[in-house]
Protein backbone atom coordinates (compact mmCIF):
# COMPACT_ATOMS: atom_id res chain seq x y z
CA UNK A 1 0.00 0.00 0.00
CA UNK A 2 3.01 2.39 0.79
CA UNK A 3 4.58 1.61 -2.80
CA UNK A 4 1.03 2.54 -4.54
CA UNK A 5 1.12 5.68 -1.88
CA UNK A 6 4.28 6.67 -3.79
CA UNK A 7 3.44 6.19 -7.05
CA UNK A 8 0.20 8.08 -6.98
CA UNK A 9 2.23 11.23 -5.00
CA UNK A 10 5.56 10.98 -7.12
CA UNK A 11 9.05 10.28 -5.36
CA UNK A 12 9.86 13.03 -4.06
CA UNK A 13 7.57 11.97 -1.01
CA UNK A 14 9.43 8.50 -0.61
CA UNK A 15 12.21 9.77 1.54
CA UNK A 16 9.79 11.47 4.42
CA UNK A 17 7.46 8.76 4.16
CA UNK A 18 9.83 6.33 4.68
CA UNK A 19 11.30 8.28 7.65
CA UNK A 20 8.01 8.31 8.88
CA UNK A 21 7.02 4.43 8.43
CA UNK A 22 10.80 3.71 10.21
CA UNK A 23 10.11 5.91 13.45
CA UNK A 24 6.38 4.20 13.57
CA UNK A 25 7.66 0.81 13.15
CA UNK A 26 10.74 1.50 16.50
CA UNK A 27 8.08 3.01 18.28
CA UNK A 28 6.26 -0.30 18.60
CA UNK A 29 9.21 -2.81 18.76
CA UNK A 30 10.28 -0.66 21.77
CA UNK A 31 6.36 -0.83 23.01
CA UNK A 32 6.68 -4.47 22.71
CA UNK A 33 10.55 -4.84 24.57
CA UNK A 34 9.15 -2.46 27.53
CA UNK A 35 6.49 -4.91 28.27
CA UNK A 36 8.91 -7.51 28.17
CA UNK A 37 10.64 -6.20 31.18
CA UNK A 38 7.86 -6.69 32.99
CA UNK A 39 8.19 -10.45 33.19
CA UNK A 40 11.30 -9.82 35.48
CA UNK A 41 9.69 -7.23 37.51
CA UNK A 42 6.81 -9.65 38.66
CA UNK A 43 9.30 -12.56 39.12
CA UNK A 44 10.97 -10.47 41.58
CA UNK A 45 7.71 -8.90 42.95
CA UNK A 46 6.59 -12.33 43.96
CA UNK A 47 9.97 -13.93 44.95
CA UNK A 48 11.80 -13.76 48.44
CA UNK A 49 13.49 -10.32 47.74
CA UNK A 50 10.14 -8.29 46.51
CA UNK A 51 13.48 -4.86 46.50
CA UNK A 52 15.17 -6.59 43.79
CA UNK A 53 12.31 -5.27 41.35
CA UNK A 54 13.34 -1.72 41.56
CA UNK A 55 16.27 -1.88 38.86
CA UNK A 56 13.60 -3.79 36.88
CA UNK A 57 10.87 -1.05 37.69
CA UNK A 58 13.82 1.78 37.01
CA UNK A 59 13.94 -0.10 33.62
CA UNK A 60 11.06 -0.34 32.85
CA UNK A 61 9.76 3.26 33.72
CA UNK A 62 12.65 4.20 31.02
CA UNK A 63 11.59 2.42 28.45
CA UNK A 64 8.19 3.61 28.89
CA UNK A 65 9.42 7.33 29.08
CA UNK A 66 11.38 6.51 25.84
CA UNK A 67 8.38 5.09 24.14
CA UNK A 68 6.33 8.12 24.88
CA UNK A 69 8.95 10.79 23.51
CA UNK A 70 8.99 8.40 20.08
CA UNK A 71 5.12 7.66 19.91
CA UNK A 72 4.90 11.56 20.40
CA UNK A 73 7.69 12.60 17.30
CA UNK A 74 5.73 9.41 15.28
CA UNK A 75 2.58 10.87 15.47
CA UNK A 76 3.65 14.45 14.76
CA UNK A 77 5.51 12.83 12.23
CA UNK A 78 2.40 11.37 10.58
CA UNK A 79 0.20 13.77 10.90
CA UNK A 80 3.33 16.48 9.24
CA UNK A 81 3.70 13.62 6.59
CA UNK A 82 -0.23 13.76 5.95
CA UNK A 83 -1.00 17.18 5.89
CA UNK A 84 2.27 17.44 3.22
CA UNK A 85 0.69 14.51 0.87
CA UNK A 86 -2.64 16.33 1.16
CA UNK A 87 -1.41 19.67 -0.62
CA UNK A 88 0.67 17.52 -2.79
CA UNK A 89 -2.13 15.01 -3.90
CA UNK A 90 -4.80 18.10 -4.34
CA UNK A 91 -2.08 19.92 -6.48
CA UNK A 92 -1.10 17.06 -8.55
CA UNK A 93 -4.75 15.67 -9.05
CA UNK A 94 -5.84 19.42 -9.87
CA UNK A 95 -2.55 19.94 -12.40
CA UNK A 96 -3.95 16.45 -13.51
CA UNK A 97 -7.05 17.15 -14.77
CA UNK A 98 -6.16 21.08 -16.44
CA UNK A 99 -4.06 18.57 -18.75
CA UNK A 100 -6.87 15.76 -19.25
CA UNK A 101 -8.59 16.37 -22.64
CA UNK A 102 -12.30 17.91 -22.52
CA UNK A 103 -13.52 15.03 -23.96
CA UNK A 104 -12.94 13.27 -20.73
CA UNK A 105 -15.01 15.03 -18.58
CA UNK A 106 -18.60 13.36 -19.86
CA UNK A 107 -21.59 13.47 -17.71
CA UNK A 108 -20.61 10.07 -15.67
CA UNK A 109 -17.14 12.16 -14.37
CA UNK A 110 -19.11 14.80 -12.03
CA UNK A 111 -20.03 12.28 -9.63
CA UNK A 112 -16.92 10.27 -9.38
CA UNK A 113 -14.01 13.82 -9.54
CA UNK A 114 -16.35 15.43 -7.08
CA UNK A 115 -16.61 12.16 -4.83
CA UNK A 116 -12.59 11.20 -5.06
CA UNK A 117 -11.50 14.97 -5.57
CA UNK A 118 -13.08 15.33 -1.26
CA UNK A 119 -14.00 12.45 1.02
CA UNK A 120 -11.66 10.34 -2.04
CA UNK A 121 -8.47 12.10 -1.62
CA UNK A 122 -8.98 13.00 2.44
CA UNK A 123 -9.46 9.19 3.08
CA UNK A 124 -6.75 8.06 1.28
CA UNK A 125 -3.99 10.64 2.45
CA UNK A 126 -5.69 9.66 6.41
CA UNK A 127 -3.54 6.53 5.95
CA UNK A 128 -0.03 8.01 7.36
CA UNK A 129 -1.61 11.03 9.17
CA UNK A 130 -4.25 8.60 11.23
CA UNK A 131 -4.20 4.94 10.07
CA UNK A 132 -0.05 3.67 9.87
CA UNK A 133 0.72 4.46 12.93
CA UNK A 134 -2.44 2.72 15.07
CA UNK A 135 -1.69 -0.54 12.13
CA UNK A 136 1.99 -0.17 12.55
CA UNK A 137 1.61 -0.95 16.46
CA UNK A 138 -1.44 -3.60 16.03
CA UNK A 139 0.96 -5.69 14.22
CA UNK A 140 4.22 -5.07 14.89
CA UNK A 141 3.74 -5.20 19.01
CA UNK A 142 2.24 -7.97 19.48
CA UNK A 143 5.65 -10.26 16.88
CA UNK A 144 7.81 -8.42 19.18
CA UNK A 145 5.86 -9.69 22.36
CA UNK A 146 5.85 -12.97 20.65
CA UNK A 147 9.75 -12.93 19.97
CA UNK A 148 9.96 -12.16 23.68
CA UNK A 149 7.72 -14.96 24.79
CA UNK A 150 9.96 -16.98 22.18
CA UNK A 151 13.20 -16.73 23.98
CA UNK A 152 11.44 -16.52 27.76
CA UNK A 153 9.76 -20.28 27.21
CA UNK A 154 9.72 -21.80 23.81
CA UNK A 155 6.67 -23.57 23.74
CA UNK A 156 4.66 -20.31 25.44
CA UNK A 157 6.20 -18.53 22.47
CA UNK A 158 5.06 -21.46 19.86
CA UNK A 159 1.67 -21.25 21.17
CA UNK A 160 1.47 -17.43 20.77
CA UNK A 161 3.03 -18.05 17.36
CA UNK A 162 -0.01 -19.96 16.13
CA UNK A 163 -1.69 -17.33 15.96
CA UNK A 164 0.33 -14.98 13.62
CA UNK A 165 -0.66 -16.78 10.51
CA UNK A 166 -4.70 -17.78 11.80
CA UNK A 167 -4.90 -13.38 12.45
CA UNK A 168 -3.59 -12.93 8.26
CA UNK A 169 -5.65 -15.55 7.33
CA UNK A 170 -8.66 -13.87 9.05
CA UNK A 171 -7.61 -10.47 7.41
CA UNK A 172 -7.14 -11.62 4.28
CA UNK A 173 -10.37 -13.34 3.69
CA UNK A 174 -12.34 -10.19 5.52
CA UNK A 175 -10.70 -8.04 3.20
CA UNK A 176 -11.91 -10.62 0.04
CA UNK A 177 -14.91 -10.99 1.07
CA UNK A 178 -15.30 -7.22 1.78
CA UNK A 179 -14.22 -6.51 -1.80
CA UNK A 180 -17.48 -6.79 -3.79
CA UNK A 181 -19.53 -5.04 -1.57
CA UNK A 182 -17.09 -2.10 -1.00
CA UNK A 183 -17.21 -1.69 -4.96
CA UNK A 184 -21.07 -1.56 -4.89
CA UNK A 185 -20.67 1.51 -2.14
CA UNK A 186 -18.12 3.26 -4.07
CA UNK A 187 -20.79 2.96 -6.92
CA UNK A 188 -23.49 4.12 -4.99
CA UNK A 189 -21.73 6.76 -3.86
CA UNK A 190 -20.68 7.76 -7.22
CA UNK A 191 -24.07 7.60 -8.03
CA UNK A 192 -25.61 9.71 -5.64
CA UNK A 193 -23.05 12.72 -5.85
CA UNK A 194 -24.10 13.06 -8.90
CA UNK A 195 -27.84 12.44 -8.68
CA UNK A 196 -27.50 15.28 -6.08
CA UNK A 197 -25.89 17.66 -8.16
CA UNK A 198 -28.53 17.01 -10.69
CA UNK A 199 -31.11 17.66 -8.18
CA UNK A 200 -30.15 20.91 -7.61
CA UNK A 201 -29.59 21.83 -11.12
CA UNK A 202 -32.45 21.08 -11.53
CA UNK A 203 -34.79 23.05 -9.14
CA UNK A 204 -36.11 25.20 -11.77
CA UNK A 205 -37.55 22.74 -14.18
CA UNK A 206 -38.74 20.40 -11.07
CA UNK A 207 -40.53 23.88 -9.57
CA UNK A 208 -41.60 24.29 -12.91
CA UNK A 209 -43.46 20.89 -13.07
CA UNK A 210 -45.02 21.55 -9.56
CA UNK A 211 -42.64 18.99 -8.12
CA UNK A 212 -41.61 21.01 -4.91
CA UNK A 213 -42.91 18.71 -2.12
CA UNK A 214 -43.01 15.49 -3.43
CA UNK A 215 -39.35 13.58 -3.59
CA UNK A 216 -37.31 13.55 -6.66
CA UNK A 217 -37.14 9.56 -7.52
CA UNK A 218 -34.21 9.79 -9.29
CA UNK A 219 -32.00 10.66 -5.84
CA UNK A 220 -34.13 8.96 -3.68
CA UNK A 221 -33.75 5.80 -5.46
CA UNK A 222 -29.73 6.45 -5.37
CA UNK A 223 -30.07 7.12 -1.62
CA UNK A 224 -31.95 3.88 -1.11
CA UNK A 225 -29.07 2.36 -3.36
CA UNK A 226 -26.18 3.60 -0.72
CA UNK A 227 -28.41 2.13 2.09
CA UNK A 228 -28.42 -1.29 1.14
CA UNK A 229 -24.98 -1.08 -0.30
CA UNK A 230 -24.06 0.07 3.01
CA UNK A 231 -26.09 -2.74 4.66
CA UNK A 232 -24.11 -5.44 2.68
CA UNK A 233 -20.87 -4.27 3.76
CA UNK A 234 -21.79 -4.16 7.33
CA UNK A 235 -22.66 -7.62 7.24
CA UNK A 236 -20.07 -8.80 5.09
CA UNK A 237 -17.40 -7.30 7.27
CA UNK A 238 -19.26 -9.47 10.43
CA UNK A 239 -18.07 -12.59 9.55
CA UNK A 240 -14.40 -11.37 9.94
CA UNK A 241 -14.90 -9.39 13.23
CA UNK A 242 -16.42 -12.01 14.85
CA UNK A 243 -13.65 -14.50 13.49
CA UNK A 244 -10.88 -12.27 14.39
CA UNK A 245 -12.61 -11.92 18.25
CA UNK A 246 -12.77 -15.86 18.49
CA UNK A 247 -8.85 -16.54 16.82
CA UNK A 248 -7.56 -14.20 19.77
CA UNK A 249 -9.99 -15.50 22.62
CA UNK A 250 -9.05 -18.91 21.43
CA UNK A 251 -5.13 -18.12 21.56
CA UNK A 252 -5.82 -16.31 24.89
CA UNK A 253 -7.09 -19.53 26.42
CA UNK A 254 -4.79 -21.56 24.64
CA UNK A 255 -1.63 -19.64 26.09
CA UNK A 256 -3.65 -19.75 29.92
CA UNK A 257 -3.87 -23.44 29.77
CA UNK A 258 -0.52 -24.37 28.94
CA UNK A 259 1.07 -21.62 31.23
CA UNK A 260 -0.64 -23.22 33.99
CA UNK A 261 0.37 -26.63 32.71
CA UNK A 262 3.30 -25.41 32.90
CA UNK A 263 3.43 -24.11 36.14
CA UNK A 264 1.52 -27.13 37.46
CA UNK A 265 4.55 -29.38 36.35
CA UNK A 266 7.12 -26.60 38.09
CA UNK A 267 8.46 -25.58 34.73
CA UNK A 268 7.93 -21.88 35.62
CA UNK A 269 6.57 -19.99 38.60
CA UNK A 270 3.42 -18.43 38.87
CA UNK A 271 5.11 -15.06 38.36
CA UNK A 272 5.96 -15.76 35.20
CA UNK A 273 2.78 -17.15 34.28
CA UNK A 274 1.17 -14.23 35.45
CA UNK A 275 3.55 -11.63 33.85
CA UNK A 276 2.63 -14.12 30.51
CA UNK A 277 -1.10 -13.35 30.88
CA UNK A 278 -0.53 -9.88 30.97
CA UNK A 279 1.47 -9.71 27.48
CA UNK A 280 -0.69 -12.15 25.95
CA UNK A 281 -3.65 -10.09 26.92
CA UNK A 282 -1.36 -6.67 25.74
CA UNK A 283 -1.47 -8.40 22.85
CA UNK A 284 -5.54 -9.16 22.44
CA UNK A 285 -6.25 -5.32 22.59
CA UNK A 286 -4.05 -4.16 19.30
CA UNK A 287 -5.01 -7.51 17.08
CA UNK A 288 -8.58 -6.71 18.17
CA UNK A 289 -8.66 -3.37 16.81
CA UNK A 290 -7.10 -5.34 13.51
CA UNK A 291 -10.51 -5.42 12.26
CA UNK A 292 -11.54 -1.49 12.47
CA UNK A 293 -8.16 -0.62 11.30
CA UNK A 294 -7.94 -3.20 8.38
CA UNK A 295 -11.58 -1.90 6.84
CA UNK A 296 -10.42 1.84 7.14
CA UNK A 297 -7.27 0.42 5.51
CA UNK A 298 -9.16 -1.79 2.58
CA UNK A 299 -11.33 1.35 2.18
CA UNK A 300 -8.36 3.92 1.65
CA UNK A 301 -6.42 1.48 -0.49
CA UNK A 302 -9.36 1.15 -2.33
CA UNK A 303 -9.25 5.22 -2.99
CA UNK A 304 -6.05 5.34 -3.51
CA UNK A 305 -6.50 2.61 -6.86
CA UNK A 306 -9.03 5.21 -7.97
CA UNK A 307 -6.73 8.15 -7.38
CA UNK A 308 -3.94 6.24 -9.06
CA UNK A 309 -5.91 4.81 -12.29
CA UNK A 310 -6.83 8.53 -12.86
CA UNK A 311 -3.29 9.73 -12.37
CA UNK A 312 -2.56 7.23 -14.85
CA UNK A 313 -5.19 8.86 -17.28
CA UNK A 314 -3.02 9.93 -20.07
CA UNK A 315 -3.25 13.54 -20.87
CA UNK A 316 -2.79 15.26 -24.15
CA UNK A 317 0.52 14.46 -25.32
CA UNK A 318 2.84 17.26 -25.08
CA UNK A 319 5.43 17.55 -28.13
CA UNK A 320 9.06 16.85 -27.30
CA UNK A 321 10.23 19.85 -29.35
CA UNK A 322 7.13 22.77 -29.58
CA UNK A 323 7.05 24.98 -32.88
CA UNK A 324 5.62 28.13 -32.44
CA UNK A 325 3.54 29.07 -35.61
CA UNK A 326 3.64 32.50 -36.85
CA UNK A 327 0.79 32.52 -38.58
CA UNK A 328 -2.06 32.46 -37.86
CA UNK A 329 -4.82 30.73 -41.27
CA UNK A 330 -6.47 27.43 -40.05
CA UNK A 331 -6.82 24.45 -41.54
CA UNK A 332 -8.44 21.10 -41.37
CA UNK A 333 -6.87 18.34 -43.59
CA UNK A 334 -8.89 14.79 -44.04
CA UNK A 335 -10.14 15.33 -40.35
CA UNK A 336 -11.91 12.60 -38.82
CA UNK A 337 -13.27 12.45 -35.05
CA UNK A 338 -14.88 9.87 -33.44
CA UNK A 339 -16.84 9.92 -30.09
CA UNK A 340 -17.33 6.61 -29.18
CA UNK A 341 -19.43 4.60 -31.82
CA UNK A 342 -20.54 7.40 -33.56
CA UNK A 343 -18.29 9.54 -36.55
CA UNK A 344 -18.71 12.88 -35.90
CA UNK A 345 -16.56 14.49 -38.35
CA UNK A 346 -15.72 12.17 -41.43
CA UNK A 347 -12.93 12.89 -43.96
CA UNK A 348 -13.39 17.30 -43.31
CA UNK A 349 -11.09 19.45 -45.55
CA UNK A 350 -11.28 23.08 -44.91
CA UNK A 351 -8.53 26.42 -44.80
CA UNK A 352 -9.37 29.28 -42.95
CA UNK A 353 -6.97 32.24 -44.41
CA UNK A 354 -5.01 34.69 -41.89
CA UNK A 355 -7.58 37.46 -41.42
CA UNK A 356 -10.91 35.46 -42.72
CA UNK A 357 -14.08 34.73 -41.15
CA UNK A 358 -15.65 31.27 -42.18
CA UNK A 359 -18.89 30.91 -40.74
CA UNK A 360 -20.32 27.06 -40.03
CA UNK A 361 -24.02 26.63 -40.68
CA UNK A 362 -25.49 23.27 -40.09
CA UNK A 363 -28.40 21.35 -38.12
CA UNK A 364 -27.94 20.07 -34.48
CA UNK A 365 -25.58 17.04 -34.41
CA UNK A 366 -24.00 18.19 -37.70
CA UNK A 367 -20.61 18.28 -35.33
CA UNK A 368 -20.03 22.28 -35.85
CA UNK A 369 -18.81 22.94 -32.19
CA UNK A 370 -16.97 19.76 -32.66
CA UNK A 371 -14.38 21.45 -35.12
CA UNK A 372 -14.06 24.92 -33.00
CA UNK A 373 -12.77 22.26 -29.95
CA UNK A 374 -10.60 20.30 -32.53
CA UNK A 375 -9.35 23.68 -32.87
CA UNK A 376 -8.64 24.17 -29.56
CA UNK A 377 -7.37 20.83 -29.46
CA UNK A 378 -10.43 19.46 -26.60
CA UNK A 379 -10.16 16.59 -28.33
CA UNK A 380 -7.27 14.85 -30.31
CA UNK A 381 -8.31 14.02 -33.81
CA UNK A 382 -8.84 9.92 -35.05
CA UNK A 383 -7.23 10.77 -38.50
CA UNK A 384 -6.18 14.06 -39.80
CA UNK A 385 -4.16 16.97 -38.81
CA UNK A 386 -5.68 20.14 -37.65
CA UNK A 387 -2.90 22.82 -38.51
CA UNK A 388 -3.08 26.67 -36.88
CA UNK A 389 -0.06 28.85 -38.86
CA UNK A 390 0.69 25.37 -40.64
CA UNK A 391 1.67 23.60 -37.87
CA UNK A 392 -0.05 20.50 -36.62
CA UNK A 393 -1.84 21.64 -33.06
CA UNK A 394 -0.62 18.20 -31.89
CA UNK A 395 3.35 19.86 -32.35
CA UNK A 396 2.08 23.02 -30.24
CA UNK A 397 2.65 23.12 -26.56
CA UNK A 398 -0.85 24.01 -24.85
CA UNK A 399 -0.32 27.15 -23.59
CA UNK A 400 1.42 28.59 -26.94
CA UNK A 401 -1.97 27.02 -28.84
CA UNK A 402 -4.10 28.57 -25.75
CA UNK A 403 -2.28 32.13 -26.34
CA UNK A 404 -3.16 32.15 -30.31
CA UNK A 405 -7.20 31.79 -29.36
CA UNK A 406 -9.70 33.33 -27.76
CA UNK A 407 -12.99 31.22 -27.74
CA UNK A 408 -16.39 32.82 -27.01
CA UNK A 409 -18.94 29.41 -25.75
CA UNK A 410 -22.49 29.92 -25.86
CA UNK A 411 -23.09 28.95 -22.13
CA UNK A 412 -20.93 30.98 -20.37
CA UNK A 413 -19.17 30.43 -16.85
CA UNK A 414 -18.12 32.84 -14.54
CA UNK A 415 -16.42 32.35 -11.56
CA UNK A 416 -17.41 33.18 -8.17
CA UNK A 417 -16.12 36.77 -7.68
CA UNK A 418 -15.89 40.28 -8.94
CA UNK A 419 -16.65 41.09 -13.17
CA UNK A 420 -13.00 42.31 -12.95
CA UNK A 421 -12.04 39.17 -11.54
CA UNK A 422 -13.82 37.44 -14.58
CA UNK A 423 -12.68 39.77 -16.74
CA UNK A 424 -8.56 39.38 -16.10
CA UNK A 425 -9.08 35.55 -16.56
CA UNK A 426 -8.22 36.79 -20.73
CA UNK A 427 -5.26 38.19 -19.59
CA UNK A 428 -4.21 38.39 -15.72
CA UNK A 429 -1.45 40.51 -16.10
CA UNK A 430 -3.34 43.14 -17.72
CA UNK A 431 -3.50 46.86 -15.93
CA UNK A 432 -6.37 48.35 -15.14
CA UNK A 433 -6.86 50.67 -17.88
CA UNK A 434 -6.33 47.76 -20.16
CA UNK A 435 -9.50 45.63 -18.49
CA UNK A 436 -11.64 48.78 -18.48
CA UNK A 437 -10.92 49.22 -21.63
CA UNK A 438 -12.05 45.37 -22.48
CA UNK A 439 -15.17 46.22 -20.71
CA UNK A 440 -16.13 49.27 -22.49
CA UNK A 441 -15.52 47.60 -25.79
CA UNK A 442 -18.26 44.86 -24.87
CA UNK A 443 -20.61 47.42 -23.63
CA UNK A 444 -20.25 46.10 -20.41
CA UNK A 445 -19.68 49.31 -18.83
CA UNK A 446 -23.42 49.82 -18.78
CA UNK A 447 -23.58 46.57 -17.13
CA UNK A 448 -21.08 47.38 -14.34
CA UNK A 449 -22.68 51.27 -13.67
CA UNK A 450 -26.60 49.99 -12.78
CA UNK A 451 -25.01 47.11 -10.66
CA UNK A 452 -24.35 47.63 -6.90
CA UNK A 453 -21.15 47.80 -6.19
CA UNK A 454 -19.77 48.36 -9.57
CA UNK A 455 -16.88 46.76 -10.21
CA UNK A 456 -16.88 45.01 -6.96
CA UNK A 457 -20.31 43.24 -7.31
CA UNK A 458 -19.97 40.02 -7.28
CA UNK A 459 -21.49 37.25 -9.65
CA UNK A 460 -21.96 34.63 -8.16
CA UNK A 461 -21.28 31.34 -8.42
CA UNK A 462 -21.06 30.44 -12.42
CA UNK A 463 -22.24 33.74 -13.00
CA UNK A 464 -25.80 33.62 -11.39
CA UNK A 465 -26.48 36.94 -10.17
CA UNK A 466 -26.18 37.99 -13.87
CA UNK A 467 -28.33 37.43 -17.11
CA UNK A 468 -27.09 35.82 -19.75
CA UNK A 469 -26.60 38.73 -21.78
CA UNK A 470 -25.03 40.24 -19.08
CA UNK A 471 -22.50 37.12 -18.61
CA UNK A 472 -21.90 37.16 -22.50
CA UNK A 473 -20.56 40.97 -22.57
CA UNK A 474 -18.87 39.46 -19.27
CA UNK A 475 -17.26 36.61 -22.09
CA UNK A 476 -16.62 39.11 -24.63
CA UNK A 477 -14.83 41.41 -22.99
CA UNK A 478 -12.34 38.79 -21.08
CA UNK A 479 -11.64 37.69 -24.99
CA UNK A 480 -10.68 41.48 -26.06
CA UNK A 481 -8.51 41.61 -23.24
CA UNK A 482 -6.44 38.09 -23.92
CA UNK A 483 -6.09 40.32 -27.66
CA UNK A 484 -5.60 36.48 -29.64
CA UNK A 485 -5.38 36.58 -33.34
CA UNK A 486 -7.67 33.44 -33.62
CA UNK A 487 -10.95 33.95 -32.61
CA UNK A 488 -13.89 31.11 -31.93
CA UNK A 489 -16.91 31.96 -31.36
CA UNK A 490 -19.75 29.47 -30.65
CA UNK A 491 -22.97 31.24 -31.42
CA UNK A 492 -23.53 33.50 -28.35
CA UNK A 493 -26.54 35.71 -29.07
CA UNK A 494 -28.77 32.41 -29.87
CA UNK A 495 -30.78 32.81 -26.38
CA UNK A 496 -31.01 36.49 -26.05
CA UNK A 497 -33.22 39.53 -25.72
CA UNK A 498 -32.65 42.36 -28.61
CA UNK A 499 -30.89 45.17 -26.57
CA UNK A 500 -28.19 42.30 -25.14
CA UNK A 501 -28.13 41.15 -28.69
CA UNK A 502 -27.35 44.11 -30.31
CA UNK A 503 -24.67 44.94 -27.60
CA UNK A 504 -23.42 41.43 -27.58
CA UNK A 505 -22.89 42.19 -31.46
CA UNK A 506 -21.22 45.44 -31.24
CA UNK A 507 -19.12 43.79 -28.77
CA UNK A 508 -17.92 41.17 -31.25
CA UNK A 509 -18.09 42.83 -34.13
CA UNK A 510 -14.99 44.41 -32.20
CA UNK A 511 -13.45 40.99 -31.53
CA UNK A 512 -13.49 39.84 -34.86
CA UNK A 513 -11.52 43.09 -36.41
CA UNK A 514 -8.27 41.99 -38.21
CA UNK A 515 -8.92 38.58 -36.57
CA UNK A 516 -9.40 34.98 -38.17
CA UNK A 517 -12.39 33.77 -36.91
CA UNK A 518 -14.50 30.20 -36.89
CA UNK A 519 -18.17 31.50 -36.15
CA UNK A 520 -20.93 28.86 -35.56
CA UNK A 521 -23.66 30.27 -36.37
CA UNK A 522 -27.32 29.06 -35.06
CA UNK A 523 -29.12 32.62 -36.46
CA UNK A 524 -28.61 32.79 -39.65
CA UNK A 525 -28.50 36.64 -39.99
CA UNK A 526 -25.06 36.83 -38.09
CA UNK A 527 -23.53 34.94 -41.46
CA UNK A 528 -23.81 37.68 -43.50
CA UNK A 529 -20.54 39.48 -42.17
CA UNK A 530 -18.59 36.08 -42.91
CA UNK A 531 -16.42 35.85 -46.10
CA UNK A 532 -17.32 32.67 -46.38
CA UNK A 533 -20.15 30.14 -45.34
CA UNK A 534 -19.81 26.21 -44.83
CA UNK A 535 -22.78 24.18 -44.62
CA UNK A 536 -22.02 21.42 -42.51
CA UNK A 537 -23.99 17.50 -42.65
CA UNK A 538 -23.20 15.01 -40.58
CA UNK A 539 -19.46 15.93 -40.44
CA UNK A 540 -19.24 16.53 -44.18
CA UNK A 541 -19.43 20.05 -45.83
CA UNK A 542 -21.88 19.66 -48.14
CA UNK A 543 -21.65 23.28 -49.35
CA UNK A 544 -19.18 26.16 -49.44
CA UNK A 545 -19.18 29.60 -50.53
CA UNK A 546 -20.27 33.08 -50.06
CA UNK A 547 -23.59 33.57 -48.39
CA UNK A 548 -24.93 35.31 -51.68
CA UNK A 549 -23.57 32.56 -54.12
CA UNK A 550 -24.80 29.54 -51.99
CA UNK A 551 -28.50 31.02 -51.65
CA UNK A 552 -28.07 31.65 -55.92
CA UNK A 553 -27.27 27.78 -55.69
CA UNK A 554 -30.80 27.17 -54.00
CA UNK A 555 -29.21 23.92 -52.34
CA UNK A 556 -29.09 23.15 -48.74
CA UNK A 557 -28.05 26.48 -47.34
CA UNK A 558 -30.52 27.96 -48.93
CA UNK A 559 -33.08 26.14 -47.63
CA UNK A 560 -31.63 26.17 -44.62
CA UNK A 561 -32.21 29.99 -44.92
CA UNK A 562 -35.39 30.50 -45.94
CA UNK A 563 -36.96 28.45 -43.61
CA UNK A 564 -34.49 30.12 -40.50
CA UNK A 565 -35.72 33.42 -41.86
CA UNK A 566 -38.92 32.48 -41.79
CA UNK A 567 -39.77 31.35 -38.35
CA UNK A 568 -37.28 34.16 -37.85
CA UNK A 569 -40.69 36.29 -38.86
CA UNK A 570 -43.05 34.51 -37.98
CA UNK A 571 -41.62 35.29 -34.62
CA UNK A 572 -41.66 38.37 -35.23
CA UNK A 573 -44.98 38.85 -36.59
CA UNK A 574 -46.62 37.24 -33.02
CA UNK A 575 -44.32 39.65 -30.98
Amino acid sequence: MIRMLLRVLGNQYAGPVRRTVALMTTTAVLEGLSYALLVPVLRELFGSNPAAAWPWLIAFAAAVAVYAVLRYLSDLAGFRAGTTLLRGTYHRLGDHLARLPIGWYGPDRVGEVSVLASRGVLEAMSVIAHLLAPFVAASVTPLTIVVVLLAFNWQLGLAALVAVPLVAAVQVWTGRAMATADAERHERDQDAAGRVIEYLQAQPVLRAGGRTVERFDLLDDSLRGIQRASRRSALSALPGIVGLTLTVQAMFTVLLAMGAYLALGRSIGAAEVLAILVLAARCAEPLLSLADIGGQLRSARAQLTRLDALLRTEPLPEPADPIQPHHHDLEFDAVTFRHGNRTVIDGLTLTVPQGQRVAIVGPSGAGKSTLLQLLARFHEVSKGAVRVGGVDVRDIDTSTLMAQIAIVFQNVYLFDGTIEDNIRLGRPEATDAEVRAAATAARLDEVIERLPGGWTADVGEGGALLSGGERQRVSIARALLKNAPIVLLDEVTSALDPINEAAVHQGIERLMAGRTVVLVAHRMHTVRTADRVVFLDNGRIVEDGTHHDLLDRGGRYADFWNISTAVSSGHTDRT
